[in-house]
Order: structure tokens, then C-alpha cells, then sequence
């Protein structure tokens, strides 16, 4: 009887693990008594990605009695508009600046301003070269690199030219005054590149061959897939690295009907689903912007109440291929507004 006792008093702290602690002691419980007045601040105000992404905000928002402001410049590559709306954040004196920064260093100084006004700022999606972020939520773009790589080597039986269509050059400034002297790269970019030539280079016989970049507008990935194909005719394989990158790239080999050059894409647009499923791209290395979203309020409500928040919160990549993608555990994470 006391070893039965024993089992069930064990069960019934793994039960309500969520609310007490054995110990007696309360976990934190978010209180949806007081309105927080929270800002979201992305990359680029339309595309699938960033649309799940506020909608994930939204659900919170929404559970969590948060007044979710959402703001997004008109391109990933406007970097001054990014700016501007930090500081209008600022002086609409936000509770909390949620911040998907389209450039690392570009955004590192109003980051800093906010934290001078007593504002607290989460990084989400892409990181900022401020040591005042609160706390990052989102994936590693370093290992999904890493991912993407592994796929396209694997599908080229080790051997071959790739081309990787990439967004946002860590090499270009924009013009203008002092300005000339900011770094306008986006930190995810340049680690998801850095991924992919690192496990790269474990292939003598793989050569990456042609890196484009593109500021996310598809046209462009179009056009600049396009000249790639022509400079590099014996080109057998396409690493998109984000999703604009991704559909232009995608339509390209689909209205030539280039079927013999493989392709690993980035996130999961209805319309990239689609390309897997008809064998124009094979794979698509998926991140979770529903969650990227949710969380990113969720916690912003947890640092209003002082609940300490962790330093990195790791929402993860999943590679998702013809063999998988009607799996349910990936059906929730490509579909998560389903129900």
C-alpha cells in the first residue's frame, strides 16, 4: 500500500506539474487583468511567413489581454523605415517592442534608445546587435543552413554545381551620409549562408558556384535565378534561403521545366507545398512563425509581470520533404490556424 501510495502521490505532482510544484512553491501564472500595450515590429508587411507570424502575436494577444500593435515596412530592405518605427514605438511609449530586424547592426542603436526609455525589446526571427535585447525567440539560421545543405548534397549524390539564392547582402550599404558606415545585413541571412558553405565544404566534389541576392521581391529572385541558370549551364542544384528567394527561384525552374536541377527551399508558403507535391522543389527547411509570434507576446507579458524569461528561446527548423509533409505532427506546423 505504500508503494501504491508513493506511485500516485508521484503521479499526482506530475499532473499538476503546470500549476504547483510538489514543493509547494506556485509557478508563474500570466494575469489578464491589466491591457499591455505591445508592439510588433517585422521584416515586411505581406507574405505568408510574416502573416503567420502575426497571426501567431494575434492568438496571444488575443488570450493574453494584449492591445497588439503590428507594423511592417513595405520591403525586408528598408532599414530606415525599421528604424523610424522604433521610434515612433518609442515615443508612443510601447509596454514592450517586439523586433524582427532586418538588419543587425542597422537597428542595434534604436534597440539601445528603447532600453534607455525603459522599453524592453524581444528579438524574434532575426537577431540585433544590441546586448539590451531581453530575449531571442526563433530558430538558428546557422543550422538550418546546415539543413538546407545537407538536403541538396544528399539529392546531388555528392557531386555538382549549386547556386544559393540568398536575401538582403551583408556586403551592401545603403547611401546615404553616415549611413554609408552601417552594416544593412540581415544577422539571419548571413548565418543560414554561413551554414550552408560550411557543410559545403566537406564535398571536394560539390562547388557552390554563384551566391545572388535578393531583397526579397520575387521578381527579382526570378530575374537573378534566371541569370544564374545562363552563366552557370551545368548548374544541378538551388538553395533558396527564405521565402521570397524561394518562390521566384521555384517558378523559374517550373516554367522551364528543369526538372534535372534539385532545389531545397525555405518555408512553407501554400504555393511551395504545391512545388513539392508536382517535383519542382524536393525539400523546404520549415521554421514555426506561428510560434515565433505567440510566444514572442507571451513573453513580453511574462517580463510585464517580472517573470524572468529565458536568454534564447529555440523555436526550431524541420526539413519537410514529398515523404513527410502530409505527416499530422507536420500538417499542425505547416497549417497551424487549422484546427
Amino acid at each position: 500500500m505504500k508503494r501504491i501510495r508513493g506511485w500516485l502521490t508521484m503521479f499526482l505532482c506530475i499532473l499538476a506539474a503546470a500549476l504547483t510544484s510538489c514543493s509547494g512553491s506556485s509557478t508563474p501564472r500570466i494575469t489578464v487583468d491589466k491591457t499591455r500595450n505591445i508592439h510588433m515590429i517585422v521584416k515586411m508587411n505581406r507574405g505568408d511567413y510574416w502573416n503567420t507570424v502575426k497571426m501567431g502575436a494575434e492568438a496571444a494577444a488575443k488570450e493574453f489581454n494584449v492591445k497588439l500593435t503590428f507594423k511592417a515596412p513595405g520591403t525586408e530592405s528598408d532599414v530606415k523605415e525599421q528604424i523610424a518605427m522604433v521610434e515612433d514605438s518609442i515615443k508612443e511609449q510601447a509596454d514592450v517592442i517586439i523586433l524582427a530586424a532586418s538588419s543587425y547592426m542597422g537597428l542595434a542603436q534604436v534597440v539601445d534608445k528603447a532600453a534607455y526609455y525603459r522599453i524592453p525589446v524581444i528579438s524574434v526571427d532575426a537577431e540585433v546587435g544590441s546586448a539590451r535585447v531581453t530575449t531571442y525567440i526563433g530558430s538558428s539560421g546557422y543550422k538550418a543552413g546546415q539543413k538546407s545543405a545537407e538536403r541538396l548534397v544528399q539529392l546531388l549524390n555528392g557531386s555538382g554545381e549549386i547556386g544559393i539564392l540568398n536575401f538582403t547582402n551583408t556586403s551592401d550599404k545603403q547611401e546615404s551620409g553616415s549611413d554609408n558606415d552601417i552594416d544593412y545585413g540581415a544577422r539571419d541571412a548571413d548565418e543560414r549562408e554561413k551554414g550552408f558553405l560550411n557543410y559545403v565544404a566537406r564535398y571536394p566534389s560539390v562547388h557552390v558556384v554563384d551566391i545572388s541576392y535578393t531583397p526579397s521581391v520575387t521578381a527579382e529572385a526570378e530575374e537573378l535565378t534566371r541569370l544564374m541558370l545562363i552563366k552557370h549551364p551545368n548548374l544541378r542544384g538551388i538553395a533558396a534561403l527564405n521565402e521570397t528567394a524561394s518562390q521566384g527561384a521555384a517558378a523559374v525552374l517550373q516554367e522551364r521545366g528543369l526538372r534535372s536541377i534539385k532545389m531545397v527551399a525555405f518555408d512553407s508558403s501554400p504555393a511551395m507545398m504545391e512545388q513539392i507535391q508536382e517535383g519542382v522543389v524536393q525539400a523546404a527547411v520549415i521554421q514555426n512563425p506561428f510560434s515565433n509570434g505567440y510566444l514572442a507576446v507571451k513573453n513580453a507579458v511574462e517580463i510585464l509581470q517580472g517573470v524572468k524569461v529565458p536568454e534564447r528561446v529555440d523555436t526550431g527548423t524541420k526539413l519537410i520533404d514529398l515523404g513527410n509533409m502530409l505527416w499530422p505532427e507536420n500538417q499542425k506546423l505547416l497549417f497551424p490556424f487549422v484546427r
